[in-house]
């Protein structure tokens, strides 16, 4: 039998392309028509192909990179960790790299969001977030004596893609075909900003969606457990914008309904959206905060779900050391059903911790929101096009959307592929993008220089036009 090493079993570029159509199944791709895009090696916000392309990356390795690629600071923690522990477990025993991270993310955190729970990736911070919140009521009860048990999301969500994430969901395309496997959650509406109904304008849309979801609350206030929400801006939906304003009558409406308040931070979180917290701008504290994605820096999965001390202490019970019954099975059935075998990495711990040291360097945010006013500069004249129904940014987070008509706003159809076909353009041109439907997402690195911005926007405004005209 030969024995050589699997990582040398295949020799040639064209095994190379086969294997990763072939073996490795790509999610969200369809793979009869997926065309091989292999990166061998990055530095900063340029990926490198294995052919020698460089493509700058401006989607940010899908909003998770966010001090650009191999940062000496972020691998050299990495190495550091590696040299001691690369894991253990934390049921039953904690790691003081890890203690290090979940002290830091309590003490930048809103409010007394002091609790920290490890997890993987963006979808099982909020699986944890939504078993939390069921498991809180079961333990404190309510005013009520009704079960709160379920939960109120937002038209055209997205939470996530496992079972308990897709049931909060609302987007027919990645949805629909679960939906025997799911549980139903109560649906409010979806605030978008730009596509606002019949006699809405921006200056009482706040308003409009507000009572929406007042009038929900007062419905079925004492059998919901929580409001889960993207703050803000709703990603995965096509980077749709709430109205300012909104999130905190929704904070308000919780306190006054007594309903938990879950934000999914995943793609917002850690000066994405030009502050720590998209919760910030508003001065907003959840009661339960999801983060992922940048939580690394974009190095490894981890993910983190940080409960309020009202949440934390309802999963306690006085230990009665003395008498020997810190394990009783009062004890026992208190303590939080649910966790990970590679929760709190030390490897992704380290990555964090340095990743948060970077952002809380003095000149961090005042040099970002020179940038954020850069990309705005930039893409305004976009505004102008034809065929750009709107240009909406929430700090370093961009989408452009296409439509056939400017004045109705009327949607390409489907299958004309408007977005997809503006990124490939914009790939060929060495500018990585991705498209939500007609919406060209652009979420590059934080680190992204602002030669680099210029280029940035310059390939997709060109490639915006070389689309269209190609019609």
């Amino acid at each position: 039998m030969n024995h050589r090493p699997i990582a040398n079993t295949i020799s040639s570029q064209t095994d190379l392309e086969r294997a990763d159509r072939r073996n490795h199944w790509h999610g969200f791709t369809q793979m009869s028509t997926y065309e091989s895009m292999l990166i061998d090696s990055a530095e900063g916000s340029w990926l490198i192909a294995d052919d020698g392309r460089r493509f700058l990356d401006g989607v940010s390795s899908l909003w998770c990179n966010l001090h650009g690629h191999r940062h000496p600071r972020i691998d050299a923690a990495i190495r550091d960790q590696l040299d001691r522990v690369a894991h253990v477990t934390n049921i039953g025993m904690g790691c003081t790299t890890t203690a290090r991270l979940a002290s830091g993310l309590a003490a930048i955190a809103p409010a007394d969001l002091n609790h920290v729970f490890f997890s993987s990736d963006g979808a099982s911070a909020v699986e944890v977030a939504i078993k939390m919140a069921f498991q809180h009521w079961h333990q404190s009860g309510s005013p009520s004596g009704k079960a709160k048990t379920r939960y109120l999301t937002l038209g055209s969500a997205y939470h996530g893609d496992t079972v308990g994430t897709v049931s909060l969901g609302d987007i027919p395309l990645f949805h629909d075909l679960f939906e025997p496997l799911l549980f139903k959650p109560l649906r409010g509406p979806l605030p978008d900003s730009y596509r606002l109904p019949a006699g809405v304008s921006s200056g009482n849309a706040c308003d409009y969606y507000a009572e929406q979801f007042e009038s929900l609350f007062n419905k079925h206030h004492a059998t919901l457990a929580a409001l889960v929400i993207e703050p803000l801006v709703q990603g995965a939906a096509g980077l749709v914008m709430h109205p300012p304003g909104l999130l905190t009558r929704l904070r308000e409406l919780c306190e006054r309904f007594d309903l938990l308040l879950i934000a999914d931070e995943i793609a917002t979180g850690f000066g994405r959206t030009g502050l720590m917290f998209a919760c910030e701008h508003e001065s907003v504290a959840p009661d339960i905060l999801c983060l992922g994605k940048g939580l690394t820096g974009g190095y490894l999965p981890m993910a983190a779900t940080i409960a309020s001390t009202r949440v934390f202490e309802s999963f306690l019970v006085p230990t009665e050391a003395s008498s020997g019954r810190e394990n009783s099975p009062q004890s026992a059935n208190r303590q939080f059903f649910h966790g990970h075998t590679y929760s709190g990495n030390p490897l992704a711990a380290a990555a964090s911790l340095a990743s948060l040291d970077l952002l809380q360097e003095e000149h961090f945010f005042p040099l970002l929101g020179k940038k954020i006013n850069q990309l705005a500069a930039e893409l305004r004249p976009l505004q102008q096009h034809p065929h750009v129904g709107d240009v909406r940014q929430l700090g370093m987070m961009i989408g452009i959307e296409l439509v056939e008509d400017k004045t109705t706003r009327r949607a390409f159809a489907s299958s004309a592929r408007m977005g997809r076909r503006v990124c490939d353009e914009s790939t060929r041109r060495g500018v990585w993008v991705r498209p939500l439907g007609d919406v060209v997402v652009l979420m590059p690195p934080l680190s992204i220089t602002t030669e680099e911005i210029t280029i940035l926007t310059s390939t997709v405004a060109s490639a915006i036009e070389a689309t269209f005209d190609s019609l």
